[in-house]
């Protein structure tokens, strides 16, 4: 395993290549079991049935307990462990591993706690799609060693205005992308200033807080042929290989 060691371990990017295995793995596993469990109960009435054999969802006194509780159980787990003691190898790569997990697990039902709603099955759903692939996006930007804020290069009187200038225009960048309805390209223009400033500069999604107060005529229609039909079309059908299909039917329906 010398190159494991070499690559991941001497560069101290171990604990980041653990978690994102935890959290892509997981996310997989997940969406497969809950999957089954909708095609299983497709038609059938939603109640706490304890007795079914094979795949079902998880009831305790009745109530039916999401997987994103478990998920924040053990993202709040593994980050006090964490912070109080710091652990080295090959404790950290584990914590790594189990904080991948959980953020799976929560992220995996991000339009339920968006939306404040059993949404999973629905076209609302889909929010949870977007907020995977833009955590497995993270995980990959970090695992590459690149950090949000940058590091300060040069001793000269200007090294630090300057510095502290361009971590000012990236973060302005990615907020300009979340105004234009480019949640995902902002927060990964945080890490990779380069994507934050493409998507400042590019057109916004028509429905964005930028567009309505600052489009109109040809420019708004540009905006709407952009993000149109076509493209969510093409947006859709990536989520719903992911995810699985939305049944709109069953809005309320747990798994």
């Amino acid at each position: 395993m010398g190159w494991y060691q070499r690559v991941f371990v001497d560069t101290g990017r171990a604990p980041a290549v653990w978690m994102l295995a935890g959290f892509l793995v997981t996310f997989a596993v997940t969406r497969g079991i809950t999957r089954r469990i909708h095609a299983k109960s497709a038609g059938e009435s939603q109640r706490p049935v304890s007795g079914r054999g094979g795949l079902s969802d998880i009831y305790i006194g009745g109530v039916h307990i999401h997987h994103q509780v478990w998920g924040i159980l053990l993202v709040l787990m593994t980050g006090l462990l964490e912070f109080r003691y710091n652990p080295r190898a090959p404790w950290a790569e584990l914590l790594a591993a189990l904080f991948g997990v959980g953020a799976a697990l929560t992220l995996d039902e991000f339009a339920l706690w968006f939306n404040l709603d059993d949404v999973y099955w629905s076209e609302s759903g889909r929010q949870s799609i977007d907020a995977i692939l833009v955590g497995s996006a993270l995980g990959v930007v970090l695992l590459m060693q690149a950090s949000p804020v940058g590091t300060a290069s040069g001793h000269g009187a200007l090294a630090i205005p300057l510095y502290l200038l361009t971590v000012a225009f990236d973060l302005a960048m990615a907020v300009v992308c979340m105004l234009k309805g480019k949640l995902a390209t902002g927060l990964l223009g945080i890490v990779v200033p380069i994507l934050a400033t493409i998507g400042a500069i590019r057109l916004a999604k028509p429905l964005s807080v930028w567009a309505r107060r600052r489009y109109s005529g040809a420019k708004l229609n540009r905006a709407q042929q952009r993000f149109g039909p076509a493209y969510q079309l093409r947006h859709d059908r990536l989520r719903d290989l992911l995810g699985g299909r939305p049944d709109p039917a069953s809005g309320d329906q747990a798994e």
